[in-house]
């Protein structure tokens, strides 16, 4: 961002040949120098734009700057959080459902306990995790390509375990948890759609 933002600026200040204070015909690396300085907000002053028009460009790029400086340090906690959301339902995964997870793990360790009441809550929270999944992957994309910290763990992999199980659980697990199973594999699909 910043370096188009530059780049930008300068070619918007070369183009309009705004007088700048040096003793020699400025090139388009003066003016290079000139925007880069100016958008971190350096202020060397050996280099300046001596025309309105360049004075103006020159305060709204050190204006520029702040407000990305201000994006950058707002924006990086934001996609932290994101993610450190994702990893922790990933990693309660893992105990449920093997590492790497699978749908057939998840419903035999399940079924062990002769009860499907703890698939039930599990499908709900993965219905909420498939909603938050895909509000903050649509919302910051890059968050797709940052990778877990643990072996084994993926959160493609993760929405995949969810969706086969909630596909097993409605073409025929007796007693297991149908309507909840529609529900998450709904939003689950929405997610990967998406």
């Amino acid at each position: 961002w910043a370096a188009v933002l530059i780049f930008g600026y300068t070619l918007l200040l070369w183009a309009s040949h705004s007088a700048i204070n040096v003793r020699i015909e400025p090139d388009f690396g003066t003016y290079l120098y000139l925007s880069g300085v100016t958008f971190f907000t350096l202020g060397y002053g050996d280099v300046a734009p001596t025309s309105p028009l360049g004075q103006l460009l020159a305060v709204i790029e050190a204006a520029n700057g702040f407000a990305l400086l201000a994006v950058v340090i707002s924006y990086l906690p934001i996609l932290y959080q994101a993610f450190s959301r994702r990893e922790a339902s990933i990693s309660l995964l893992d105990a449920r459902a093997g590492s790497p997870s699978s749908a057939v793990e998840l419903l035999r360790r399940h079924r062990a306990e002769d009860t499907f009441d703890d698939l039930n809550r599990l499908l709900t929270e993965w219905e909420r995790w498939s909603a938050e999944l895909l509000e903050s992957h649509l919302s910051y994309p890059v968050l797709c390509y940052f990778r877990s910290q643990h072996d084994n763990q993926s959160w493609l992999r993760a929405l995949t375990t969810v969706l086969d199980t909630c596909a097993l659980v409605m073409v025929g697990v007796q007693g297991a948890p149908v309507w909840q199973a529609r529900m998450t594999f709904a939003m689950a699909r929405h997610a990967v759609v998406d």
